[in-house]
């Protein structure tokens, strides 16, 4: 017969297993979860139509024309690409129907998800960018405007507080890109390097808050993306030309620019760590586009696309149209293309092709791009399996 002692150690050791089997559960569900809608923020690389829903019907920007949306959906949607998005293939990839815009869309159906993302838009207040000088009118809609729409929007959208916790704990909140912008446009400017360098701590606490905000709201899973490698951006490649070649590297691309956003990256990154000690039960996933993209730029080829002339030109645009992208109608308008965009990486000097961003959001969801990666072990086959079957191309098989 056991002593008391005994016992007592044996319902301590039971009562230490069943919490170890409570916590491991708690952490499978908060880790792997069977997403019912997408909540989006950002800019242009997420914008799936509200720039064109905020214009003004006789000042719409350019991806209101042809030959924006010509490759999947054959007519322009408002999306800066010639097809789908990041967060298009990152819809289809969980069954889900295409995100649809909010603004100048409220009759659409928001139930199984919303992108507030606006094309030109930054992660801090426009009104703080002005007092600094840097004063582009594409959009005022900051990060936090697009937040507070989102919580403005919450009663028609899921109805009773109890309602929208559970919609917001259950879906996948893509948070941009956003801060692209806040640099864009003082680069373009050609404000001081050392100002721009100013605002990144700036740009990383504001994505922070943003997220902390809507984990107070009962957000679980959040998918932050870097910035793209600049230096390769054939906009800053014109912009910034010089006779001097140790500027570039190997593929023509400008190493300072580049190392400026890895410099993003790397104190993002180190911001999301914080967060992610600060609260354990929530996946905090960062997307690297920064390596992804550069990876496309450095093997092109590998991956299917046309690797000359070096750097990679856009398939929309020429020589000295890089203008054009920060001008009234941000991106290109009635320029010449390239008769095959899925031999480009690059769209239109500032925006990448469809088939640049299926290949970006695969490395994401399936690939070695996302840190932490993704846990889809408790998805059904069918959505584990569905995606890209472009298997010579994909970066699973290279």
């Amino acid at each position: 017969m056991a002593s008391p002692d005994c016992a007592h150690l044996t319902k301590k050791l039971l009562s230490f297993f069943l919490s170890t089997i409570f916590i491991t559960i708690a952490n499978s569900e908060t880790h792997c979860r069977n997403f019912k809608s997408i909540i989006s923020f950002g800019d242009s690389t997420a914008d799936t139509g509200n720039l064109i829903g905020l214009s003004d019907p006789d000042n719409l920007p350019a991806a209101a024309f042809p030959p924006y949306g010509e490759t999947f959906f054959h007519h322009p949607t408002g999306r800066f690409s010639n097809g789908r998005l990041i967060i298009d293939f990152i819809a289809e990839f969980l069954g889900l129907p295409f995100v649809p815009p909010f603004y100048g869309c409220q009759n659409a159906s928001f139930e199984k998800g919303v992108n507030f993302a606006v094309g030109g838009a930054t992660a801090l207040e426009h009104s703080f960018l002005v007092e600094r000088g840097i004063n582009i009118d594409f959009t005022n809609v900051s990060l936090g405007v697009q937040l507070q729409s989102f919580k403005d929007a919450l009663p028609s959208l899921c109805g009773s507080p109890s309602d929208c916790r559970d919609m917001i704990e259950n879906a996948l909140i893509l948070m941009g890109e956003i801060g692209g912008n806040d640099y864009n446009y003082p680069l373009f400017l050609r404000k001081p390097i050392p100002e721009i360098r100013e605002l990144v701590p700036l740009v990383v606490t504001t994505i922070s808050s943003a997220i902390m905000e809507l984990i107070s709201m009962g957000g679980k899973t959040f998918l932050v993306p870097g910035q793209f490698p600049l230096g390769c951006s054939t906009t800053y490649l014109q912009s910034y030309k010089t006779s001097n070649t140790e500027d570039y590297d190997s593929t023509g691309c400008l190493k300072w620019l580049n190392e400026f956003g890895k410099n993003q990256g790397d104190q993002l990154l180190v911001e999301l760590n914080k967060l992610r000690k600060l609260y354990p039960h929530v996946n905090i996933i960062y997307a690297d586009y920064y390596n992804i993209l550069l990876r496309l730029t450095q093997e092109p080829a590998k991956y299917g696309f046309l690797d000359r002339p070096s750097p990679l030109p856009p398939c929309c645009g020429t020589v000295g149209s890089y203008a054009s992208i920060f001008g009234r109608t941000f991106g290109l308008k009635g320029l010449k293309c390239c008769n095959d965009p899925s031999k480009y990486v690059d769209w239109d000097s500032a925006h990448m092709t469809e088939a640049a961003y299926r290949l970006m959001a695969e490395g994401i969801l399936k690939g070695p791009y996302a840190i932490p990666p993704f846990d889809w072990s408790c998805l059904n086959p069918g959505i584990k399996n569905s995606g890209s079957s472009d298997t010579e191309h994909s970066f699973m098989y290279n």
